[in-house]
């Protein structure tokens, strides 16, 4: 599958004549939400794990030297946290646009601190997208998101300001913060 994912996810029509829809981030959503929102409230996705293998070749990498950026792999019995966003069905162009490189939008179900849950979507890049690029060490993670910047800007800003941005909210994530250790010795030699 290409990586320019628009098209496939203009075809997903499952939440067409839906007023509201809840979108669940987990990467950069948290920390840049440069669309209009409605609600934003803490909640997470169970059987998924967020992981840095995701290739980035338009935001923080390119064609040649991409960066690495957070997408979802399935993990029976996992709970991954991040903050859910009411959007209207509108701001799905802005977000198709923006999630291109590999995400597909998928149905799932969000559950919120207060126990309650809701459908919504995610924006997941799985392994069959050609910008995959799969497990590596954490120490290996760390050190491609330090020799790669693109577009948006350096890689290491988008791993540090989830890390940032999952410690405000209390939440836990042993391979962002053990890639973040690695990038601070790798910065400090």
């Amino acid at each position: 599958m290409s990586h320019n994912t628009i098209a496939i996810n203009q075809r997903m029509d499952k939440f067409d004549g839906h007023h509201s829809v809840w979108l669940f981030g987990y990467g950069s959503l948290i920390f840049k939400a440069d669309f209009p929102f409605i609600e934003r409230r803490p909640a997470s996705i169970r059987g998924w794990t967020r992981r840095f293998w995701q290739g980035s070749h338009d935001h923080r990498g390119t064609e040649s030297a991409p960066g690495r950026v957070a997408t979802l792999v399935r993990e029976p019995g996992a709970l991954c946290a991040g903050v859910a966003y009411l959007i209207t069905p509108q701001v799905f162009a802005h977000l198709d646009h923006r999630e291109k490189n590999g995400y597909l939008r998928l149905a799932t179900e969000i559950s919120f601190n207060d126990g309650r849950s809701e459908e919504g979507l995610v924006y997941i890049a799985t392994e069959e997208n050609s910008a995959f690029l799969g497990a590596a060490s954490e120490r290996a993670i760390a050190q491609q998101i330090a020799a790669s910047h693109g577009p948006s800007g350096r890689n290491r800003d988008y791993l540090v300001d989830l890390a940032h941005a999952l410690r405000e909210l209390g939440m836990d994530d042993p391979h962002v913060f053990a890639i973040e250790r690695h990038l601070s010795e790798i910065e400090g030699a």
